[in-house]
């Protein structure tokens, strides 16, 4: 079986991360993997994992050229010979349905997020499978869009675990991170992920202002900062002089040692404003055995079973999100990664996505 994934870039995000895993396990598996995107950074691991990778612009939301796209990916497409196309964005997915028309190649669409509800994202719909990341997202596509629940596949995203293995992570250069970003003796409070105002990061620092009038605390605030959103790191730092938290908070760039950083973690904040679809920094979390406090909306609500690996709160509370951190500091919870291996592994990840794409090759009777 050959896989054709489509994905618009490959930098850093969720989406590109499973893209990229995905690939390296479908060769592990005997298949063949090829990646179609506009390029960026983790195009080296696809191939140093075994699949291959073709350049081509499947990000531009231009519609003139569209047609154009549509055409140049036909032609790989022919190339390649694919038997299964995976569409993981509103643009590939768009590209896709204009280039196979004449190749009659099986296609499976992934909603990743809750996107507008419009024509426009309407064609993630259209796939001869479905994939919603979270039960959340599947309810949402149905009852928008009316999509039958028997061409809907629920796939939470998986953790690769042996990534995130507390067992693994080394003493020594925890105990280094500790010293370089000043936390030795404070309690440890992280929010991780892009530098958007989504994450509704005004509310943990404003949090972690109300956390250290009680404790020594430190915020680490973990994640880089994309094209465009400048203004909205300036007006973060800008709160942190204003609440005088320059003490408190720190701003981590993005790292690929994010092990490291839950092994300093005493707790990780999701404080997103609106539903998320999923929550793989939660996951990640937990599989260190560190508890996350979320937002009680959208796929925190499938993964934090409250009081036990962590806390739900309303969004947008500081003084609700600090009295739920206060109780983390507090609670001993224990064992928290087997909850991760029973429901978030990345094996169930993929053994589900390769069930997925068995089926639709059966539908049209192609053997796998």
């Amino acid at each position: 079986m050959h896989v054709v994934q489509i994905v618009p870039e490959l930098n850093e995000g969720g989406v590109e991360r499973g893209t990229v895993e995905l690939s390296r396990e479908l060769v592990r598996h005997g298949y063949s993997s090829t990646v179609i995107s506009a390029g960026g950074r983790l195009v080296p691991q696809i191939v140093s994992d075994g699949g291959r990778h073709v350049a081509l612009d499947v990000a531009g939301k231009n519609p003139l050229t569209a047609a154009v796209r549509a055409l140049l990916l036909r032609r790989v497409l022919r190339k390649l010979k694919p038997d299964v196309l995976h569409a993981r964005s509103r643009v590939p997915a768009w590209l896709v349905r204009l280039a196979k028309r004449p190749l009659d190649i099986p296609w499976v669409t992934t909603v990743h997020g809750y996107n507008s509800v419009n024509r426009y994202s309407r064609v993630m719909t259209l796939g001869d499978r479905v994939v919603c990341v979270s039960h959340g997202v599947s309810d949402y596509v149905r009852e928008h869009y009316g999509t039958p629940k028997n061409k809907i596949r629920v796939i939470h995203r998986g953790v690769d675990l042996s990534l995130f293995d507390p067992a693994k992570v080394d003493g020594a250069s925890v105990e280094s991170m500790r010293r370089e970003l000043g936390l030795r003796g404070c309690f440890v409070v992280s929010l991780v992920g892009r530098i958007t105002s989504l994450k509704d990061h005004p509310t943990f620092i404003r949090a972690l202002g109300l956390l250290s009038r009680d404790r020594p605390v430190r915020g680490l605030i973990v994640g880089s900062t994309q094209p465009g959103k400048a203004d909205y790191l300036q007006e973060l730092k800008q709160l942190v002089l204003d609440l005088k938290l320059i003490d408190v908070i720190r701003f981590v760039p993005g790292t690929d040692e994010m092990a490291k950083i839950y092994a300093v973690s005493d707790v990780v904040v999701s404080s997103s404003i609106k539903p998320e679809s999923f929550g793989r920094t939660a996951v990640e979390a937990m599989a260190m055995n560190t508890p996350v406090v979320g937002t009680n909306h959208g796929g925190m609500t499938e993964i934090i079973v409250d009081g036990e690996n962590g806390f739900l709160v309303p969004p947008g509370q500081p003084e609700l999100l600090a009295g739920k951190l206060q109780s983390v500091a507090g609670k001993p919870f224990g064992e928290l990664r087997p909850h991760v291996e029973r429901h978030f592994s990345l094996k169930q990840m993929v053994d589900k996505t390769i069930a997925v794409y068995q089926e639709v090759l059966a539908d049209k009777g192609s053997p796998d």
